[in-house]
């Protein structure tokens, strides 16, 4: 699960604007560079988000491209600041893979996320026994002390759904996941006992799709939303064997439609609580 360590979400988001900007105002790598007293490579590698500029180099670029606008100013002005800015997640990253700590830092600063699960109780859902299980089949060759590793990480990434002021998390779960017995029995039993303890709180929200509903509006499998406050975009994100895919911009409304689809054949918070109690006995 670990890889070598890549531009982040955040950078990537910075380097983006900063590229559509200069494109906007007609400049070019030479002259962003010569601004700046840098050379192009430098301004190329702050667009690619593989070196995150400063707060100052970004109020400068600003200037330069003509962008006015307070609003956009100020945006990226605190997206530039939180690039660098480390959390609990950074002390694991030789550990992981870095999609994991983009997914850790977006769980973080969600306001919503809004999942839907095919096969597996999702990562913030899950007993630490049942996330033990999912994280030994994925990676059957792993050492003990690195799935200790990886389920701690697992573990403190649930605390956003427990803080002062926590995320808001609405998931359909297929209902066959009721139905497969990872870790064996005594797990999925604690698993689904715990799905009903959690589906109680404010914040979170679980829906069964019954299998009775037959063809979906998400055939292809899993998928989960990430509603971020400004300066970041809406997004979506699929986990695939050859990595996360994240959508934006025009892309996110085709799982945004696919989600309240779902929503619209899924059973109501109430009727899946009813389900889940009687599932944990």
């Amino acid at each position: 699960m670990a890889g070598k360590p890549g531009p982040t979400l955040r950078a990537q988001w910075l380097g983006q604007q900063l590229r559509q900007y200069r494109d906007e105002s007609g400049m070019t790598l030479k002259d962003a560079a010569a601004y700046l007293k840098r050379d192009s490579s430098t301004v190329s590698r702050f667009e690619a988000g593989l070196y995150p500029p400063r707060e100052d180099d970004v109020r400068e670029l600003l200037t330069l491209y003509g962008v006015a606008d307070e609003h956009v100013r100020e945006a990226l002005r605190k997206l530039s600041l939180e690039v660098w800015q480390k959390g609990w997640w950074e002390g694991y990253a030789k550990d992981i893979d870095p999609s994991i700590i983009d997914y850790a830092w977006l769980e973080a600063r969600a306001s919503e996320i809004k999942s839907f699960n095919t096969i597996v109780v999702p990562g913030l859902l899950q007993t630490p026994s049942y996330a033990e299980a999912v994280i030994r089949a994925v990676d059957p060759d792993a050492d003990d002390a690195q799935i200790d590793r990886w389920l701690e990480v697992r573990m403190i990434r649930q605390q956003v759904l427990t803080r002062p002021r926590p995320v808001h998390l609405t998931v359909i779960l297929d209902e066959s996941i009721l139905r497969r017995p990872i870790g064996g029995a005594n797990v999925h039993v604690e698993q689904l006992a715990h799905l009903a303890n959690m589906s109680e709180r404010p914040n979170v929200t679980v829906r069964l799709l019954p299998e009775a509903v037959g063809a979906h509006a998400a055939p292809d499998g899993s998928f989960k939303i990430f509603d971020l406050p400004d300066p970041y975009p809406t997004l979506a994100c699929v986990e695939t064997p050859a990595g996360v895919i994240y959508v934006e911009a025009d892309g996110i409304q085709r799982f945004i439609a696919a989600f309240e689809r779902l929503e619209a054949v899924a059973l109501s918070p109430k009727e899946s609580a009813a389900i889940l109690r009687k599932q944990r006995r």
